[in-house]
């Protein structure tokens, strides 16, 4: 039996930071760049509003959790299979959404733990 090696990120974590975060979805993800700067300005917006930071924290780890996602080719990809499959409405929706949350809290939890 041979045992699998971990694939390894096509750029490192970057840190959690506007500037960091918009450099590596323009390297790993461009096509996503317009939601990031839309989304960022709907936070900042929010931030202003309601004199609080929460908006751009929120936006910052939503962000980084992408990143941390998308840095992964494998990942990523079953990532993109299973969000197509929990739209079809099928009954194995269920079964690709609670994947799509284990993705997701693993990615957030390897920011987190400082992991990858």
């Amino acid at each position: 039996m041979t045992a699998t090696v971990p694939e390894q990120p096509r750029i490192p974590q970057p840190p959690t930071t506007v500037t960091a975060l918009r450099q590596a979805v323009g390297q790993i993800a461009p096509a996503a760049l317009p939601a990031f700067t839309r989304e960022l300005d709907q936070a900042a917006d929010q931030a202003r509003q309601g004199s609080d930071l929460a908006p751009l924290q929120r936006f910052t780890t939503q962000w980084a959790v992408y990143v941390e996602i998308q840095r992964r080719p494998a990942v990523a990809e079953r990532f993109r299979e299973l969000e197509d499959l929990a739209a079809t409405g099928a009954a194995q929706a269920r079964r690709a959404a609670a994947e799509l949350g284990r993705i997701l809290d693993e990615a957030l939890a390897d920011l987190t733990e400082g992991r990858r």
